[in-house]
């Protein structure tokens, strides 16, 4: 008989295929965490789990201030597991089956203002200029094209040379569920991207490939980590909320929705498969619009 832990191993094997490879690592250390806290207990095979040591993971994990979202999260990557090993006669009941969903309260996210949007952009353009360096330009064409599109930081890092479509100001993108879009980018974002693109070949090397935006020690095609990195320096450089690539990607739709757009070409433009997932920007304008009128009515 195989133990839970190898079990889990197998089940993530099986599972590669079938999950992008962010949402993989995700559940397979929350996996490994819970074999873990098993073996402390006693239980150590697939067949012994019971929904009693589920929801003592569980409490545990809310009990260390796990964020409601994570345990969901978590609770996700057990019922897939234990889902497939019923599948497989690794045991004979699913101990999940009795758990209850987890509610996620949804907040408001960060965001930034336009006028606070705007002085960050001038600010990039300002280094880029000063520093004149292939890597100034490149940030500034990253928060430039992430600020008109409204891109996953994922997503950002996949563009190719030939993902931009400059008759018609589009940026062709490949997002959840290998789901193809087109997104309107702007003249200024444009520019930014053609500034950047007279820089490129300083940092290009055989690694590059075709991809638009690459990193300065291997010339690899840009990670995740590096934009954040790029997101955050570039936003430290005015005062204002620190955000990452998601709270620039809630900005543009913020701005959006303040500037008239309606809820569905918003949708369209983020990528969202429901409109439920865009309909929290509309909370974001109306405590924007409920904080005008309390400072500026005089009946407020």
């Amino acid at each position: 008989m195989t133990s839970l832990a190898e079990d889990i191993g197998a089940y993530g094997r099986w599972v590669a295929t079938r999950r992008s490879p962010r949402t993989l690592a995700s559940y397979a250390a929350d996996l490994h965490q819970f074999a873990a806290f098993l073996a402390d207990r006693g239980v150590t095979t697939t067949a012994a789990v019971r929904l009693t040591e589920v929801r003592a993971w569980l409490a545990a994990m809310s009990d260390l201030g796990k964020e409601p979202a994570t345990i969901r999260r978590r609770t996700s990557a057990l019922r897939g597991f234990f889902a497939w090993a019923v599948d497989q006669d690794l045991t004979a009941a699913d101990p999940t089956g009795g758990l209850r969903p987890i509610k996620v309260p949804r907040g408001l996210p960060d965001t930034v203002s336009q006028a606070e949007a705007a002085a960050v952009m001038a600010a990039v353009a300002a280094v880029a200029a000063e520093e004149g360096t292939a890597v100034a330009y490149r940030d500034r064409a990253i928060l430039e094209t992430l600020y008109a599109t409204g891109l996953r930081v994922a997503e950002l890092c996949s563009l190719d040379l030939a993902s931009i479509d400059r008759a018609r100001e589009l940026v062709r993108v490949v997002g959840k569920g290998n789901k193809e879009r087109a997104v309107p980018i702007g003249r200024p974002g444009l520019a930014a991207i053609d500034a950047w693109l007279a820089r490129r070949r300083e940092l290009v090397t055989a690694r590059s490939g075709n991809a638009l935006y690459i990193g300065t020690r291997l010339g690899d095609r840009i990670d995740a980590r590096v934009v954040r990195r790029v997101v955050h320096r570039c936003l430290g450089l005015v005062e204002g909320p620190d955000l990452g690539p998601h709270g620039v990607r809630h900005a543009m739709a913020t701005h959006l929705l303040e500037g008239g757009a309606d809820l569905r070409s918003v949708q369209e433009v983020l990528g969202h498969s429901s409109i439920a997932t865009t309909q929290i920007y509309t909370h974001v304008t109306s405590e924007r619009l409920r904080a005008a009128f309390e400072q500026a009515h005089p009946r407020a």
